[in-house]
């Protein structure tokens, strides 16, 4: 097993991305963090093949009223990477994740989850109920194996077992943004966590992490967390955007799968796809703030 840590030189000067870096040791790896202001947590986490970056339009603003934690998964942004394939897994995030919450006595939480940062975010709310408070979900989904998958999302897992670690993370990143061009600089900024293709491991086969049988790994436990959410009676807010071709439709699940999902507005981000963060995280981080003061 070899584990890989980034230059900090690949990380300076990124736009938009001043927050002083923060670290944890999670068993054999060193997990980075942003840790900004003050007062009820904000647990923000990213998927595939992101990293805290993402968020960087819902830290400023949010953080002027709360505490904002981002952290980088372990192979993503400026946390550790290991470099085999075979060394990630579903378990191996789960673990992660609850040591770095744990560590931390993170409670109250109220979480953001969009991607990957969904499958893993919904089952440690669905393990770990006490310690979150509220739920913000972005496009995502809790795949059981036991759905057909989107067509969308199976030429996406086709390309991505086809180029491994080749995956070409800002070009792919700026292929999805529908409103606007991004710049080289941010292009830049979503490839700085991989000097070369070897730092690239977890970003390649999270997309085949996604259970699509029910013997799958992962399925068994994203079914149980299906089953504990829908009887979830904390705030929810099921805010997805109007232009993802591969989880958009999950929005009505959400929506059907919580109880409280109801009690919010149905809200629905116009002119973005997939990394609707990126697109338009101000507008989000708004009714993130709004949703969080009605249910105070």
């Amino acid at each position: 097993m070899t584990i890989l840590r980034t230059p900090d030189s690949r990380f300076e000067n990124l736009p938009d991305y001043d927050f002083a870096p923060h670290y944890i040791d999670v068993g054999d790896t060193r997990m980075h963090y942003v840790d900004e202001g003050e007062g009820e947590i904000i647990l923000c986490l990213h998927g595939e093949p992101t990293w805290s970056y993402l968020y960087r339009h819902l830290i400023t603003p949010l953080s002027e009223h709360y505490r904002v934690i981002a952290p980088d998964l372990i192979g993503f942004g400026k946390s550790d990477k290991y470099s085999e394939l075979d060394d990630y897994s579903y378990t191996m995030h789960m673990e992660k994740l609850t040591t770095f919450i744990e560590s931390l006595d993170l409670t109250n939480i109220t979480l953001i989850c969009q991607d990957w940062g969904g499958l893993l975010g919904l089952s440690l709310a669905a393990t770990l109920g006490e310690r979150f408070a509220r739920l913000v979900v972005l496009n995502t989904f809790l795949p059981t194996g036991e759905e057909t998958p989107s067509e969308g999302f199976l030429q996406w897992r086709a390309f991505t077992e086809r180029i491994g670690t080749k995956i070409q993370v800002g070009r792919l990143i700026a292929g999805t943004i529908t409103s606007y061009t991004l710049s080289k600089d941010i292009i830049a900024a979503y490839d700085a966590p991989y000097p070369d293709n070897s730092y690239k491991a977890g970003a390649a086969i999270f997309p085949l992490l996604v259970p699509i049988s029910p013997d799958d790994p992962g399925a068994k436990e994203m079914k149980a967390a299906r089953a504990t959410l829908s009887q979830w009676q904390k705030p929810v807010l099921v805010m997805f955007s109007d232009s993802d071709p591969i989880l958009g439709g999950a929005i009505k699940f959400f929506r059907r799968l919580f109880p409280t999902a109801g009690d919010q507005p149905e809200i629905t981000i116009e002119g973005a796809g997939h990394f609707l963060q990126e697109e338009k995280g101000a507008e989000i981080a708004g009714h993130v703030h709004d949703f969080m003061q009605r249910t105070q």
